[in-house]
């Protein structure tokens, strides 16, 4: 096949998809398909035309890209996808290895359906709805699965901060992060109301202080549970991407059971969010006593070598290669 793979973009996790990007072109030329790679925000979005076969690793900086780029990143960006290149346009098939922003709220995906592009992963309205942490957990919430207590508030609209946050952190510490951002950017535990305010709308929910996991879904099949082992608090930007800060564990050390019933219930909120025959990364954190609550739907996770989906796919027995392969045709 001729594969467009879009990578890095206007978001805050531009550096991750990018590095996401290289590898997944680098794996399908690997497989014998004529590849381009893009990345529509550059200067120059033509990143290779063709991409070698190879196992390259494009490091992924400590910070991410500062916000005041990103109107730049966003005029380039949709310049690129409206009026060119002619690669875009002119491939079998889009793999989308953008991850939040535009890549991931459904901006791209509704742009490639309207252009008649088919395109790996979800649709334009599956994302939308997945990538807004609210929406996503009042959907999952209806679905009769477990999500954490929540509060949304908006700092620029509310002067002070809704009576459930002070109602959260009446009960302990809570977890303060942007309701539609990715790769935890700017995630924070805070204990007092002064510090839950920062810019933009937010979703505020208890800091729950047990185990961490997540279970990526490929067509309505669970693949093996992940345990995230963390050094730190919560599992920020840092952490998920400079070696050794986490240890990654899969199949994680759990028992049948346990592992059974995560796998449910990642396959229960794909299928609840509409995600049907494409792929999804659900991740879960557990309180004190070991109860698992679902944090968000992942609808465009990672896909560097070392991302969470090819740690998983590795624990079923999938090479990298064979998983890109597979998320190709879904």
């Amino acid at each position: 096949m001729r594969v467009a793979v879009l990578c890095g973009g206007e978001s805050s996790e531009r550096d991750v998809s990018r590095s996401s990007g290289w590898a997944v072109a680098q794996a399908l030329a690997g497989r014998g398909h004529d590849v381009v790679l893009i990345d529509p925000a550059a200067e120059q979005p033509i990143l290779a035309d063709p991409v070698p076969a190879g196992d390259s690793v494009v490091p992924v900086p400590k910070e991410p890209p500062a916000p005041a780029d990103r109107a730049v990143l966003r005029r380039r960006m949709y310049a690129a996808l409206t009026g060119g290149p002619e690669q875009l346009r002119s491939a079998d098939k889009v793999f989308i290895a953008l991850h939040g922003g535009w890549g991931e709220d459904g901006h791209v995906q509704a742009l490639l359906e309207l252009a008649g592009i088919p395109f790996t992963g979800a649709g334009h309205d599956v994302c939308a709805v997945a990538w807004h942490k609210g929406r996503c957990q009042a959907v999952l919430e209806a679905a009769g699965i477990p999500v954490p207590a929540r509060v949304l508030y908006n700092p620029s609209e509310q002067r002070e901060p809704p009576v459930g946050v002070k109602q959260l952190l009446a009960s302990g510490p809570v977890v303060v992060k942007p309701v539609a951002d990715g790769s935890s950017v700017a995630v924070r535990k805070v204990d007092t109301l002064d510090a839950v305010r920062a810019d933009g709308e937010l979703l505020v929910e208890p800091f729950l202080g047990g185990r961490e996991f997540t279970v990526a879904v490929i067509g309505g099949t669970a693949l093996p549970v992940v345990e995230i082992e963390l050094t730190t608090e919560v599992f920020d930007y840092a952490a998920k991407y400079q070696p050794g800060a986490v240890r990654e564990v899969c199949p994680a050390e759990i028992a049948v059971d346990f592992a059974e019933e995560l796998q449910d219930l990642a396959v229960r909120a794909h299928q609840a969010l509409g995600f049907g025959p494409t792929y999804s990364r659900v991740d879960f954190r557990c309180d004190d006593a070991g109860t698992p609550y679902c944090l968000e739907v992942n609808a465009l996770p990672g896909l560097t070598r070392g991302s969470l989906v090819p740690v998983a796919a590795k624990g079923a027995g999938l090479t990298y290669d064979e998983l890109v392969e597979r998320l190709l045709k879904a």
